[in-house]
């Protein structure tokens, strides 16, 4: 096999969306080819063939940064027992690349049904592209097929995501009197640790064992406050990161945080606020599914897949992909494709 498209496609430096219009018009003049038509197209790309259309695919284009260690050019495709290397093979790249590789070899004059293709941007920081879709007021077809990279397992549902940051207040002064002022930083201290009691008691104790980590999780990434070792600190942020298992705990969490904030001077900024899904799937037995967010989160339809390549090294030093699990992924898509759009 010669991995043409994707050997193209990794070509493209795509970090922070870099080079996002070549790779776009390289998708689109591709699927022209195949008699698709262009429906939208920005800095996101959506296509379509035949008049009704009951499944879509879904790609971003966009890659993380070089990580340094890599021990090929990034940006171009390297072969070595069956492992296949470049910057995107895995996430997502190899998934778009199979997208393009089944739909070629797919009659559809020959299906009852046709199908959309959607091409995004910026999914590895806040979801851009994603939401731009959704502003067009989009309906999407029944059945979502994400390219994600799962190793070709089907996943079928994704926990949801809190993002906040919390800003506390305080009066700065010299440490040497400290009851003068308001520490800032302590005020944080008070506020996480009665925010870990709750989330102990309150939260952590519901099971959803449908996911592998089965309950949601709490993470204080970052603390940033204070301006010396000898003042009290007049300014402390904390970000908090919340895997959420069931939708209930957003409202909880949310609740409690404003609650807690007024308590100890501090005011709540949501970031990202995704409620997690598990959806039934007709053909697909088993009930799979993810602790990270994929776009998958963002939209409304019947059925929503999730299937990518493998094995999973999105993010990693030499990513990579295994020829196998390669060719496996675009008979997967193409019977997908088959069978949704024949029945």
């Amino acid at each position: 096999m010669e991995y043409k498209i994707l050997k193209d496609l990794v070509s493209f430096n795509t970090i922070n969306d870099n080079e996002n219009a070549k790779i776009i018009n390289y998708i689109e003049n591709y699927l022209k080819k195949l008699n698709f038509k262009t429906e939208y197209k920005e800095k996101c790309l959506i296509m379509s063939i035949g008049t009704k259309q009951k499944v879509g695919f879904l790609g971003h284009t966009d890659t993380v940064e070089v990580i340094e260690g890599w021990e090929t050019n990034p940006f171009d495709l390297k072969i070595k027992n069956d492992k296949i290397y470049g910057l995107g093979t895995c996430d997502m790249k190899g998934g778009i690349a199979a997208m393009l590789e089944a739909i070629s070899k797919i009659d559809f004059s020959k299906l009852k049904y046709g199908m959309k293709v959607y091409f995004t941007y910026d999914e590895e920081t806040n979801f851009k592209g994603i939401l731009d879709i959704i502003k067009l007021n989009e309906i999407f077809p029944d059945t979502m097929i994400f390219g994600e990279p799962t190793n070709n397992e089907y996943v079928v549902g994704s926990k949801g995501l809190l993002q906040c940051e919390i800003n506390f207040k305080g009066i700065k002064v010299h440490s040497s009197n400290p009851e003068k002022g308001k520490s800032a930083n302590m005020n944080a201290v008070y506020c996480l640790h009665e925010l870990n009691e709750f989330y102990n008691k309150e939260i952590k104790t519901y099971k959803e064992e449908k996911f592998e980590v089965p309950y949601t999780t709490l993470n204080v990434g970052l603390i940033n406050g204070g301006s010396a070792c000898n003042s009290v600190s007049a300014n402390c942020s904390a970000f908090l990161d919340f895997r959420i298992a069931n939708k209930i705990h957003l409202k909880t969490i949310k609740d409690k945080l404003n609650k807690l904030a007024n308590k100890y001077d501090g005011r709540v900024i949501i970031m990202k606020e995704i409620e997690p899904f598990i959806n039934k799937v007709e053909f697909i037995s088993n009930d799979k599914t993810a602790n990270y967010i994929t776009e998958a989160s963002f939209i409304s339809c019947k059925q929503k897949i999730i299937l990518g390549t493998g094995p999973i090294t999105a993010h990693e030093i030499n990513e990579h992909i295994s020829e196998k699990s390669y060719s496996e992924l675009i008979e997967q898509y193409m019977n997908l494709i088959e069978k949704i759009c024949t029945d």
